[in-house]
């Protein structure tokens, strides 16, 4: 028992290390503190073919705090509203639904504003990687069947105003 021991902590470790892998510390203060509520920042409008732009409220996360906190918690978003987090650069991007109780679509947008990857229909509570799938500068969460219900596709594009 104690050489499967030995064989296995090694790999345990390093899954505790990995750095895309999001946080298994348990739940800390921060988590289990009530959900803050929806906070209008700006609004953020579609331009998709041949329909007319669509406008909706957005929550702007743009700290790595606010990234890191995302909408963990929140049981409910304001009908046409999403959480954009904003990064300095475009790159890679995978985010993860663990600490979220809300099911979303996620949209990986270009430093452009132009739409290269929707994640549809994401699993709450879920710690399975979602990849942006190309660069992405920015990243869109809706709640899920938002894009769907809204013709919103890939090589759509968009743009943002902060209040």
């Amino acid at each position: 028992m104690r050489y499967v021991l030995l064989a296995v902590a090694p790999l345990l470790l390093l899954l505790a290390c990995d750095p895309g892998a999001p946080p298994n510390d348990g739940p800390t203060e921060e988590d289990t503190a009530e959900a803050p509520e929806f906070r209008e920042d700006g609004t953020l409008t579609f331009y998709r073919d041949s329909m007319e732009p669509l406008d909706i409220a957005i929550e702007i996360a743009d700290t790595d705090e606010a990234r890191a906190r995302g909408l963990m918690g929140r049981e409910a978003l304001p009908e046409m509203s999403g959480m954009l987090f904003i990064f300095e650069e475009e790159a890679e991007r995978s985010f993860w639904m663990a600490d979220t109780p809300l099911s979303l679509d996620l949209l990986f947008i270009d430093a452009d504003g132009v739409i290269g990857h929707i994640h549809k229909y994401a699993r709450p509570f879920s710690s399975e990687q979602i990849p942006s799938e190309g660069p992405a500068q920015y990243v869109l969460e809706v709640p899920a069947g938002f894009t769907d219900q809204h013709n919103i596709a890939v090589t759509d594009s968009l743009s943002y105003e902060r209040l």
